[in-house]
């Protein structure tokens, strides 16, 4: 619309356009609908939960990639050496008849004093061990100690003491007519020593159980190893293929060359 007016009698003429008013324009400036907030926050809510998902998701596998790595590396350190003594002493025993080893046996003799004779048990069926006195004078006399082995008392007329170890077999006898001792001591050598810890051989029960420790402490090894490549499989194509393997391969050896 425009306007016109007449300005101190000169005749000039001002032409006014009117101001165009926001809220009259077509479609500009109009407020938001509540309709229209609705549709914008129900469209935001799921975008957020994924993004909250996400991040929990993230959080929670760094929790547990610690704690594996954590575990796997505490394990191999713990088992680092028992593992290299077993892997050595597999291929040695795997070899043992083409590994020479001459045995070296030593013989002693020696003699125990007539009154600690009267101090044996009656011969019978028993395995207790030697009386603590006794087994200390044997110890003098040859150069082994029986204190804490089982003997033999089913003979009359002696004891007989097995001692073995390790890489060792070794005995004591007792006359018990006249204390004459009797020591024999046959040792293996060094290859033959290692292969009876593998196997547990005339160990003792402190490597017993230590045998348990490192056998628990290779399983967690291999668990949370197992666990770590199914957290990194989908970067590492090759890795369950070759998991697969470790475990084909043994088993068709055995079904089919092992009768």
């Amino acid at each position: 619309m425009r306007e016109t007016s007449e300005l101190g009698g000169q005749g000039e003429i001002l032409e006014v356009l009117d101001k165009v008013d926001p809220a009259s324009s077509d479609g500009l400036g109009k407020a938001s609908s509540p309709a229209s907030h609705a549709s914008s926050g129900r469209s935001t809510k799921p975008a957020r939960q994924s993004a909250s998902n996400k991040k929990k998701n993230k959080k929670a596998r760094a929790f547990w990639l610690k704690q594996l790595h954590t575990w796997h590396w505490v394990s191999a350190a713990v088992s680092l050496a028992g593992m290299f003594l077993f892997a050595i002493t597999g291929i040695t025993l795997n070899h043992a008849a083409s590994i020479g080893a001459e045995p070296q046996v030593v013989q002693s003799q020696g003699k125990i004093a007539p009154s600690l004779l009267r101090r044996l048990p009656a011969p019978g069926d028993g395995n207790l061990a030697l009386p603590p006195e006794v087994a200390k004078a044997v110890a003098a006399a040859v150069p082994l100690d029986p204190s804490g082995f089982a003997a033999d008392w089913s003979a009359e007329d002696e004891v007989y003491v097995a001692m073995p170890g390790p890489g060792r077999d070794a005995w004591v006898s007792i006359d018990r007519s006249n204390g004459a001792v009797s020591a024999e001591v046959t040792r293996r050598g060094a290859i033959s020593y290692l292969n009876d810890l593998h196997k547990g051989r005339n160990t003792g029960s402190v490597w017993f159980w230590f045998i348990d420790l490192f056998a628990a402490a290779c399983v967690i090894f291999t668990v949370t190893g197992l666990f770590l490549l199914q957290l990194h499989a989908r970067h590492r194509p090759s890795t369950w293929p070759l998991v697969g393997l470790s475990l084909l391969i043994p088993l068709a050896i055995a079904l089919i060359f092992i009768h």
